[in-house]
């Protein structure tokens, strides 16, 4: 019995298609409609069993017997509903009632219009599942004109503040009738924008100040839409509606009282009266009455509410579906064609319904379609609609009254327009009511002379193309598809297609429950802009002038020109790139055989049939197969790939045959230039992902090739601007959303190890890329392409260096420097070697060699002679395009520099002076500013290392000493008299080369001033003088010894003035700094040359002091040392000395100087200790800067130790002397614990990376007891002493030293008082460090006032770095809580440092695997992650790694930093 029951229950399911009179109901429709509107399976099965249809549900009272053994909600949800089943019963007779959905909830779509008179298929409820919305309609039409505003604005603060106190999602709908319940009435609105401003005003006057913007968020501006009357023609009215979205990240946990919400005091009151609404049944409710239990239990309960409301918010997720779509809309519209042009179908008729405005410029693909007949049903179309779309373009038959001729149809020569409602020439239009009668028999005629054999021979398909919702079981557009299914006998040769899964499953429903048709053929899950798309790529000549992106299953989306224009950083691939368009294939396989750069034609061209591909690199089906699937498992927004990759291999092939390959899975672009404007790529690159996509769950990813980026952080800075693009659009997504393809060339690939996002590539070709080689060239022996070419001929060599060397020698000989053509060729090898990709224009290259001038053509090309076959015509992409000329391959430049040098003795300073001093080549407005760029770089750019010593020039530069000694200074000098005449960086790298190669220093203070004149406000142009000034100091002081009077006075004259130039540099680094802080995406750091070059000038001046005849006595206890340390006066140095007398006549005269030498560099290295062990580079990478800058402070340091202290045997001595007093005893200590870094915070944490420290700490630990048992502790003595015991606790938690960690968190107790503004960071950061494992309720304190004093002290340095994680929360208690860098390393594979590896996916993965760290719970909120255990907000280390939207929950390892806790490895 069950069994038959469920059967006929699933057979008759559907409220569509239930009568609406409750009397013809059968038991399982009551069955049905109960579990419908919520009333428990068990209460249902209850009636169900007892046999009670439709009449015995009317005859049903609360008294029945039967009714009692039904629960209270089913009873109360039972009577409610059928008192307005019943309503909508006594409708029927009087207006015929239509079904339609409501406006989607909070989205836009234009196209959406309701009909006059139809009935919304929502009720009015309370909350429901808390997401679907729950609605309140009001008719709105009886309200006067001067009481419209006052009852709007009330009845929408009355919902709204209803609804979020329920925490459901709900709209209120004004023109909408309450009885008939849900009948939409309209209403006229002459200005739509004073509702929007009234209601503003409303939410201001009424919500709490505190509430304001959640209330602005929450409820949403007023929409409008259209009403139309039963013909789809405008009604003059809409329908005001207002959504109201409670979400949980907004709304929290708090609960919202209004004031004065009376509709008779909606213009203000003196009294605040207060209102609390909530949703309850089908109106709203307030809880302030005379009894306020009900109220203050509600909110007592609003916790609980709010959890539910996030629960459900997660629940209904969006489901991302795989659309395929756009294939099956391929196969259906051709009939299984290859394309349009060869589609089974010859001929299509469209039938049609009423369209919007914003529709018709998606459906150009209607145009190009050869179309028998257009049955229309829009009585606006020749105003509005698809006919006025038509006009323009295509000759068309209006028809009004419908002809029963083939001749008068004018078949298959014109597209027939049937305007099949009428309302054309005179013909009146006809109602729904009475179409079939007045014009059905006509249409029907109409279709069956279409569809007659002996009229149209060939096949044709009917699209049934829905432009809106068809909710009446009358309208004739079902009438219609039931004349062409019983014509066709099936819906074979019929194709429905809709923008909305809605529209289709009303059109399914409708056709299912009145003809008893499954439809199965129809397109859904594709917007119209991607419909059109799709069917205009299936034509070949649409291929020619249209340009496609792909959307995913197989559809497309035409590409505008305006949008592809705007895109101007990148150079789209399309799908059908090439596609129809008329190149001549031989000039572009000789230009890329002859060396030039691949272009798409290649790859096109080597696709058609007997053609030969592109040669394919063994690493291609690798990359596509294997890495980019594997990288589209990561969870960044934006991930890479690099090709690594030595000179001139073919790196750039390689990954334009990637994007080739993938053009039609990804939406592919390169960048058409290097640029510092990672912003507008990164928008551009965003637009390119988002259009005609922006409402798509799951969008096809961008896949950004890029090529000769300076080094890897400009590639990290590029992604990190992409990914905050995306946060900025809220484009959530747990995989990818960009690939960038990074070309990185190398100068060997031995080097680098393979790694998941890195691939390298040799430059010799493999056995089997040699054999596909040789399969081209077999192919163009056959064609007679011209490939008798240096380039061909080196790839046949694979390129072997004694071939390379042989054909550079035999193409170079009676090689003359004095002839024009050898100068020019000879610019050409330089510019190549040291300048990647540098060329001169072509236009630059004949004025040079006087082609311009001649009468006849000549191809510059020619002018070269037999050096021709050493160079190629290149395009540049730079601020203009233009032609230029450049050497083949980059093994072929070195080659033929060497050449001239050893066989033809042309020097590298020669060339170099030739190509300063031609001023034609600066001349020419095209490629001049790229030339001056490359001329720049070539004698500027250094190549850093670690080793400090090398590389003070650029490469070229060098290699002119070694090569011409002496030359260099003219090249330099030419240089800035000539073609970089305004060049502060030129003027610069003179006086650099002045002061370091020439000791000139006259000159280098000349050249440092010009540089400076030109580029005061930065700081590293400043400090070329101070360098001067100090280079100077160093110079003369080493040739005397022992030291005059005089010359020490000159020395000292000249370090005050280094010192005074040092500040300066300082000075204007912190304004750079200060103006970076306001600048977007400005990545460069803190120049610290200004503090390095005062630390120096200082430790010369001790060098200086050093010297006899002070070095005879100058230890720890010498006289003047003591001075130093202000134990003596100089004066008191005179005296016990005599003989210095004339010295510290000198020392007097620089007193306050030198008096603060020792205070100076203990700034200093403070100031270095707080940025290196606070800071890291913002992306995580070894800092090679660092490194030499901290070579440098420690060995300065060093000088420092040995001026003013001897060493740990007197800190024995110390102790043991019992004579001295406890005041000197604690004097020595600090000054011990400074010279073993134990005296600050940022000292101590040094050790945490450091080997073998423990010792040192231990020894720390007890001097820091000794002085906290006296009465001289002072508050960093504490914080200090915590520090040390947490850090030496990580090193080795078995010393003896340890204080346990109960008794270390008692310490904090006994802090005094902070009195200087540099102890809040240190405090703060070590007391969340221990306080978090406690719950600490002033935790959230401690964090807001660490980041502020971060903020007050590290921000201005921070530019471009980050704050440095020093410790991580651990899984166990106490100590073991804290887990140091070090401990993670140990669970990482050899090599792996987490310093330089935290944003690695993999590593984080070998994190957790280890089980060291302790996962925490957080929920996002504006960016941010809220950690509930302890009420503290956290931020992430990138913002891009919250890929979920708002108010979802994840979890992720905590990091403490000096800015506060970070998340990592958000999940």
């Amino acid at each position: 019995m069950e069994t038959s029951r469920h059967s006929e229950k699933n057979e008759d399911s559907g409220s569509s298609r239930r009568p609406v009179d409750i009397s013809d109901w059968s038991r399982d429709r009551v069955r049905q409609w109960m579990l419908e509107i919520n009333v428990a399976e068990e209460d249902a099965d209850i009636l169900y069993n007892q046999g009670i249809n439709g009449d015995a549900l009317l005859q049903l009272k609360q008294n029945y017997l039967l009714m009692q053994k039904l629960s209270t909600d089913a009873k109360e949800l039972i009577f409610q509903h059928k008192d307005l089943q019943k309503q909508k019963t006594h409708q029927q007779n009087d207006v015929v009632t239509l079904n339609c959905k409501p406006y989607p909830f909070n989205t836009s779509d234009p196209a959406k219009q309701y009909t006059e008179n139809s009935i919304l298929d929502v009720t009015e409820t309370g909350p429901i599942d808390l997401i679907q919305p729950c609605h309140e309609f009001k008719g709105f039409t009886n309200t006067t004109e001067e009481n419209r505003m006052k009852k709007y604005k009330y009845e929408v603060i009355r919902f709204a503040a209803a609804c979020m106190n329920s925490r459901t999602n709900g709209t209120i709908h004004f023109g909408v009738a309450d009885k008939p319940h849900g009948q939409i009435l309209g209403i006229s609105v002459p200005k739509t924008d004073e509702f929007d401003v009234q209601q503003k005003h409303a939410i201001e006057k009424h919500f709490l100040k505190g509430h304001l913007k959640i209330a602005k968020s929450c409820i949403k501006p007023p929409r409008f839409v259209e009403v139309r009357n039963a013909e789809m023609t405008p009604a003059g009215k809409c329908v005001i509606e207002v959504d109201i979205e409670p979400s949980s990240i907004v709304c929290e946990e708090l609960h919202f009282n209004t004031y004065n919400v009376d509709i008779n005091d909606m213009q203000g009151s003196k009294n605040k009266k207060q209102y609390f609404f909530i949703r309850d049944g089908s109106s709203s409710r307030n809880l302030i009455t005379a009894n306020l239990k009900e109220y203050e239990k509600y909110i007592k309960d609003m916790p609980h509410l709010s959890r539910l409301r996030k629960a459900a918010e997660e629940k209904h997720l969006s489901v991302v579906k795989n659309c395929a779509h756009g294939s099956k809309l391929c196969e259906m519209i051709t009939g299984g064609g290859p394309s349009m042009d060869k589609s089974y179908f010859a001929s299509y008729i469209v039938v049609t319904n009423k369209s919007h405005p914003d529709q018709l410029k998606n459906l150009d693909f209607l145009l190009h379609m050869n179309l028998a007949a257009v049955l229309d049903f829009d009585l606006q179309s020749s105003e509005n609609g698809l006919i006025k779309m038509f006009n323009d373009h295509l000759p068309a038959q209006h028809k009004g009254e419908i002809e029963d001729t083939a001749s008068s149809l004018k078949l298959t020569k014109n597209t027939s327009w049937v305007f099949c409602k009428g309302g054309i020439n005179k013909v009146n239009p006809s109602d729904t009511d009475k179409w079939l009668t007045e014009k059905g028999s006509s249409v029907r005629d109409d279709v069956s002379l279409l569809l007659r054999k002996n009229v149209a021979h060939k096949k044709l398909l009917t699209i049934f193309l829905l432009l809106s919702e068809v909710s009446d079981p009358k309208d004739p557009l079902l009438e219609t598809f039931s004349m062409f299914f019983n014509e066709l006998k099936g819906q074979n040769q019929i194709l429905c297609i809709s923008d909305n899964e809605t529209t289709y499953t009303y059109w399914k429903d409708l056709i299912k429950g009145r003809y008893g048709v499954d439809v199965s053929r129809c397109i859904y899950e594709l917007s119209f802009a991607e419909v059109n798309g799709t069917i205009l790529s299936l034509w070949s000549e649409n291929r020619k002038k249209s340009r496609f992106l792909p959307c995913g299953g197989g559809s497309n989306v035409v590409l505008t020109k305006k949008t592809e224009d705007s895109l101007e950083t990148l150079s789209v691939l399309c799908v059908n790139q090439c596609d129809g368009e008329n190149e001549d294939k031989q000039h572009h396989e000789e230009n890329f055989y002859k060396g030039g750069k691949v272009s798409w034609w290649n790859f096109f061209f080597s696709e058609q049939p007997g053609s030969v591909s592109v040669i394919k690199r063994d690493k291609l089906d690798y990359i596509v197969n294997t890495m980019i699937p594997n990288i589209l498992n990561q969870k960044r927004a934006c991930v890479f790939i690099n090709i690594l990759h030595p000179p001139n291999c073919g790196a750039t092939t390689l990954a334009m045959h990637v994007l080739w390959t993938l053009k039609d899975k990804f939406r592919c672009a390169v960048l058409k230039e290097t640029t510092h404007d990672y912003s507008t790529v990164a928008e551009q690159v965003v637009q390119l992902l988002t259009y005609e996509a922006k409402e798509k769950p799951r969008r096809l990813p961008v896949l950004l090739m890029i090529d000769h980026f300076p080094d890897l952080r400009n590639v990290l800075r590029l992604q990190h601007q992409i990914e905050e693009e995306c946060l900025k659009q809220n484009i959530f997504s747990k995989s990818p959303q960009v690939i960038i393809v990074n070309c990185t060339r190398v100068e060997s690939c031995d080097q680098f190890e393979g790694t998941d996002n890195a691939v390298s590539i040799p430059n010799r070709l493999s056995e089997k890329e040699m054999e596909l080689f040789g399969e081209k060239m077999e192919e163009f022996k056959k064609t007679n392409t011209n490939i008798e070419t240096f380039f061909v001929s080196m790839i046949i060599n694979n390129f072997s260096s004694p071939y390379i060397q042989g054909i550079v020698k035999n193409n170079m000989n009676g090689f003359n420097f004095q002839d024009k053509h050898a100068q020019l060729f000879a610019i050409l090898v330089l510019l190549h070697v040291y300048c990647k990709n540098a060329s001169l224009s072509v236009s630059a290259c004949e004025e040079f060699l006087g082609l311009q001038t001649k009468a006849e053509s000549c191809k510059v090309e020619d002018a070269f002679g037999k050096l021709s076959s050493l160079l190629k015509r290149c395009t540049v992409d730079s601020e203009v395009t233009f032609e230029g000329m450049m050497v083949i391959n980059s093994s072929v430049a070195q080659r033929c520099l060497k050449e001239l040098s050893t066989s033809h003795g042309v020097t590298k300073a020669e060339i170099t002076n030739l190509l300063l001093t031609t001023d034609s080549f600066y001349e020419y407005a095209l490629g001049k500013q790229k030339l001056m760029q490359d001329v720049h770089n070539v004698l500027v750019k250094r190549q850093y290392s670690a080793k400090d010593k090398d590389f003070v020039f650029s490469p070229l530069i060098q290699d002119i000493m070694k090569e011409t000694p002496g030359k260099e200074e003219t090249v330099l000098l030419n240089a800035a008299e000539k073609c970089l005449r305004k060049d502060a960086v030129i003027f610069q790298l003179l006086a650099r080369y002045y002061y370091i190669k020439k000791q000139d220093f006259t000159k280098a203070k000349f050249w440092a001033k010009e540089a400076k004149d030109l580029s005061r406000e930065n700081s590293y142009i400043c400090n070329t003088v101070s360098q001067v000034l100090v280079r100077e100091l160093k110079h003369a002081f080493h040739k005397d010894d022992p030291i005059e009077p005089d010359s020490l006075d000159k020395y000292l004259t000249l370090a005050e003035s280094a010192a005074e130039a040092c500040k300066e540099t300082q000075q204007t680094a912190n304004n750079e700094a200060v103006a970076r802080l306001e600048r977007q995406n400005d990545y460069n750091t803190y120049n610290t040359a200004g503090h390095l070059g005062e630390l120096q000038t200082a430790a010369t001046v001790i060098q200086v002091l050093q010297k006899k005849p002070f070095i005879s006595g100058f230890t720890y206890n010498n006289c003047l040392t003591q001075v130093f340390i202000g134990k003596i006066t100089i004066e008191d140095l005179s005296r016990k000395k005599p003989q210095l007398k004339e010295y510290c006549e000198v020392l007097q005269k620089h007193k306050c100087f030198l008096l603060q030498l020792k205070d100076t560099m203990k700034q200093h290295f403070d100031f270095f200790k707080k940025l290196f062990v606070n800071l890291v580079p913002f992306f995580a990478e070894e800092d090679k800067q660092k490194e030499l800058t901290l070579r440098k402070v420690s060995r300065y340091f060093q000088q420092y130790t040995d001026l003013f202290w001897e060493g740990k045997t007197q800190r024995i001595e110390l102790f043991i002397n019992d004579h001295l007093s406890k005041m000197v005893k604690i004097e020595q200590t600090r000054e011990y614990l400074e010279w073993n870094k134990g005296d600050s915070y940022t000292g101590l944490l040094e050790y945490l990376y450091e080997e073998d420290s423990a010792s040192t700490l231990e020894e720390i630990i007890r001097q820091y007891h000794f002085i906290l048992e006296s009465q001289e502790a002072r508050l960093m003595d504490t914080v200090n002493f915590i520090y040390a015991n947490v850090i030496l606790a990580n090193i080795n938690h078995a010393s003896r030293c340890i204080t346990p960690y109960k008794d270390l968190c008692g310490y904090f107790d006994l802090c005094g008082t902070i009195t200087h503004a540099g102890e809040i960071l240190p405090l703060h950061y070590i007391t969340v460090l221990l306080l978090w494992q406690e719950k600490n309720s002033k935790l959230p304190t401690f964090v807001l006032q660490m980041k502020e004093s971060y903020i007050k002290e590290l921000k201005h340095l921070s530019n471009g770095m980050r704050a440095a994680v020093h410790f991580y929360l651990g899984k166990d208690k106490g100590y073991g809580g804290l887990i140091s860098h070090r401990d993670i390393n140990s669970c990482l594979g050899s090599g792996q440092n987490i310093s330089t590896l935290w944003d690695n996916e993999r590593i984080w993965k070998q994190v957790r695997d280890s089980k060291k760290l302790r996962r925490v719970s957080g929920e996002i909120r504006n960016n941010l992650i809220w950690v509930e255990d302890v009420n503290v907000m956290v931020d992430p280390m990138f913002r891009s790694q919250l890929r979920k939207e708002s108010g979802t929950r994840v979890t992720f390892f905590i990091g403490f930093s000096m800015n506060g806790p970070v998340a990592l490895d958000i999940l």
